[in-house]
């Protein structure tokens, strides 16, 4: 489980001081997920969970009429975000809960998200709220993992872990997985319309260049589970762990890039302002 403290705390400073591999970790899935964008109308759009900014800024770039906005919970992934658009105008990050939120600058008629909208605590009245805010007939569209045994960085790694640290999580629990049930999405969505879910496989980069066994364990020590099990194990058993993800890491390199079989739904909806 990933909750919006660990965001607030030390999930989103790793993320923050990260987004460079992050970003890699994702390349392969984000073309697919601007592609989809590009395909929808807007000139008022909010980037939900932006994290370091990195699609918030591809769609601002792709619009230089719109006005993008990008909101997060962690506020040092807003300062890196921050940082890395400095010169582009028609963007703007902000510190806030979008699932409390209200954007200053007009009224959405475009929400997207790259895997950000899987950590809201009540994840129905988050979808509510933004229905409301939205404009009418305002679309919506997002990518989230499915589930663990189709993402095989995840479900491997989670077989290297100590039984203490894989126990399963409460079903459907704020987390990297929390909307990978099509049926759970559908009922967080409530509300809205013409909801569609499509699988996207795609291949997750956890190391390139060259040395990219060393890029894809840098990326493993600060994020995922297998970072929080280096945290907190003891130092025999951390030793242990590294071993033994390192062996799956270099099972994984291809001799230029570390990657990982792993999947996504592409979700697209339009809001319903006579469900609200």
């Amino acid at each position: 489980m990933t909750d919006i403290k660990d965001w607030q705390g030390g999930v989103g400073r790793n993320w923050a001081t990260e987004w460079q591999r992050t970003d890699t970790s994702f390349s392969e899935l984000t073309p697919q997920l601007l592609s989809a964008i590009a395909a929808e109308p807007g000139s008022c759009i909010v980037d939900i969970g932006c994290g370091a900014g990195e699609v918030a800024m591809a769609v601002a770039a792709d619009r230089p009429d719109a006005q993008v906005s990008g909101v997060d919970v962690s506020p040092d992934l807003i300062a890196a975000a921050k940082l890395r658009s400095a010169e582009t105008r028609n963007l703007s990050f902000e510190l806030a809960d979008a699932a409390k939120w209200s954007c200053p600058g007009g009224t959405p008629d475009l929400y997207v998200s790259r895997h950000g909208v899987m950590f809201f605590d009540d994840p129905p009245a988050a979808f509510r709220h933004l229905a409301a805010q939205a404009a009418a007939n305002a679309r919506l569209v997002f990518t989230c993992f499915r589930k663990p045994s189709e993402n095989i960085w995840a479900a491997a790694i989670a077989e290297l872990l100590p039984a203490a640290q894989s126990a399963p999580v409460q079903p459907y629990a704020p987390g990297p997985f929390a909307f990978a049930d099509p049926d759970h999405v559908r009922r967080c969505l409530a509300g809205w319309r013409e909801l569609a879910l499509r699988p996207v496989d795609f291949a997750y980069v956890a190391g390139v260049g060259p040395d990219a066994v060393a890029e894809a364990m840098a990326l493993f020590r600060r994020i995922g589970p297998s970072a929080f099990a280096l945290r907190t194990l003891p130092p025999e058993e951390r030793a242990d762990f590294e071993k033994h993800l390192l062996a799956l890491v270099e099972a994984h390199f291809d001799g230029a890039r570390v990657t990982f079989p792993a999947a996504a739904w592409l979700v697209t909806a339009t809001s319903d302002h006579t469900n609200g």
